[in-house]
């Protein structure tokens, strides 16, 4: 698991990124524009178990080409790390075993919220919202983490 500037340093100019809101069930998935502009929400993977997680991560990675992994960390309000927060950073040291070392942890305090109230500006209905709620929360994420990379490496 990367540092954020480390991480950067070590993608492709022109590849993708992958976005993961983790969750018990319910993993959002985003994914970048090769220029690293743009975060789209991709879908949510319910999962059974870990090594079905990995399989499904691995065949989005191969299809688009991707350099790198964000993994949302849920960091409390306070800036305190929960259960929540240990989930994602035992991911993250998963992952970086079974699929590759370009991972990073985000931030991603209020990408839920975030997420919602942006789907509320856009007039989607509540059932809709909830429903494509974790792919957006990554989105929100994985755009956190392109923007910041165009700040910094530009």
């Amino acid at each position: 698991m990367l540092d954020i500037d480390v991480f950067i340093k070590k993608i492709r100019k022109k590849s993708r990124l992958i976005g993961i809101d983790p969750g018990g069930k319910r993993i959002g998935i985003a994914i970048s524009d090769e220029n690293k502009v743009v975060a789209t929400a991709y879908t949510t993977i319910i999962k059974e178990n870990y090594s079905e997680l990995v399989s499904q991560i691995k065949k989005i990675i191969k299809e688009y080409e991707i350099d790198g992994i964000v993994i949302g960390n849920p960091i409390n309000m306070d800036g305190s790390e929960g259960p929540s927060a240990q989930s994602a950073r035992d991911l993250a040291k998963n992952l970086t075993k079974d699929i590759t070392e370009n991972i990073t942890l985000w931030d991603e305090r209020l990408s839920s919220q975030g997420a919602f109230n942006l789907s509320s500006e856009l007039a989607i209905n509540t059932s809709k919202k909830v429903k494509k709620l974790d792919e957006n929360s990554a989105q929100f994420i994985l755009q956190g983490v392109l923007d910041y990379y165009h700040k910094n490496n530009t």
